[in-house]
């Protein structure tokens, strides 16, 4: 451990641990997704958001907000997933400003396909590093950083 790290406070030492291991893991799970499934895992939270949504559909703006990405980024993301077939532009009837991301059923097929792999290597890979209570503590102590979203990784409460 560096001089620089030593020195510095828990608070800060948690932090940088928590950065380092957050990109680690999606590493490892986003090339997993790209092998097994084509899917990066900011597509395969697209889709996962927009599957949740009521009419499997979602405003674009929300969903960038959503998945943490700007106006420009979310806008190349959804172009990729349009061109596979799994989200389809959606327009509203009573704003023509608004324009909707919408998972279409091929998009839901790929994302329960996607889904049954995911979850399992999410399951393996903290499955092998924690022990059930530990899990449960890392799970109680993330969530007061703001991670209070109780749904899990896959569609529908499958997993």
């Amino acid at each position: 451990m560096s001089q620089v790290l030593r020195d510095q406070s828990s608070a800060v030492r948690s932090f940088t641990g928590l950065v380092r291991a957050h990109a680690a893991v999606i590493r490892q799970l986003n090339a997993q997704l790209v092998a097994d499934h084509d899917l990066t895992i900011s597509d395969y939270e697209v889709l996962l958001r927009l599957a949740w949504s009521e009419d499997r559909r979602m405003r674009r703006v929300d969903l960038a907000e959503e998945v943490l990405l700007t106006a420009s980024g979310i806008t190349r993301l959804l172009d990729g997933l349009e061109k596979a077939g799994y989200v389809e532009r959606g327009t509203c009837d009573s704003d023509r400003r608004v324009v909707y991301a919408v998972l279409t059923e091929p998009g839901l097929k790929k994302l329960r396909e996607a889904s049954t792999s995911h979850v399992a290597q999410v399951e393996e890979l903290f499955g092998e590093r924690f022990d059930a209570r530990e899990l449960e503590t890392v799970g109680d102590l993330l969530s007061r950083l703001g991670g209070t979203d109780s749904r899990d990784c896959a569609p529908d409460g499958e997993s």
